[in-house]
């Protein structure tokens, strides 16, 4: 059985970016049109679709790496603040963000809470996300493990 791990980000969540569009609980924020998505950044993203791709890779990072909370999650989504003439450092993504974003998907029933360790992929996003992954996988020709090449 083929799992979201078989298969490339990129394309997962472009195709799990279109089903999240489709759920009704998510949905991007008046204020999401404005925002940044972390203090090292310049401006807001110009894609219009951003909340949907980063909802997508918080949902696809969660299933890889188990229950994580806020923190690690802007740890993971931070960038290099360009400081002029001082050295860059390295600065967290948006926490306003991601905790939106995570709410969201508890909300659809798409990540749960594990108690203090922070928010797991329920049943219901895991079995999301494999579907897609298996739809990927009979598009693409892909065995576990493997790439037939056509």
């Amino acid at each position: 059985m083929v799992s979201a791990l078989d298969i490339r980000a990129d394309l997962l969540i472009n195709r799990l970016k279109d089903t999240l569009k489709t759920i009704e609980s998510i949905k991007p924020p008046e204020w999401a049109l404005f925002s940044k998505t972390g203090s090292g950044r310049e401006r807001p993203p110009e894609q219009e679709d951003w909340w949907y791709i980063r909802a997508a890779s918080i949902l696809r990072t969660l299933y890889i790496e188990g229950p994580l909370g806020t923190e690690r999650l802007r740890a993971k989504y931070g960038n290099r603040k360009s400081r002029g003439v001082s050295p860059s450092r390295s600065v967290k993504g948006s926490g306003h963000v991601i905790r939106k974003i995570l709410q969201q998907l508890e909300e659809a029933g798409l990540v749960e809470k594990d108690g203090r360790k922070g928010r797991k992929v329920s049943a219901k996003g895991r079995s999301l996300l494999d579907k897609i992954a298996s739809e990927i996988a009979r598009e693409m020709k892909i065995e576990v493990g493997k790439v037939k090449v056509p």
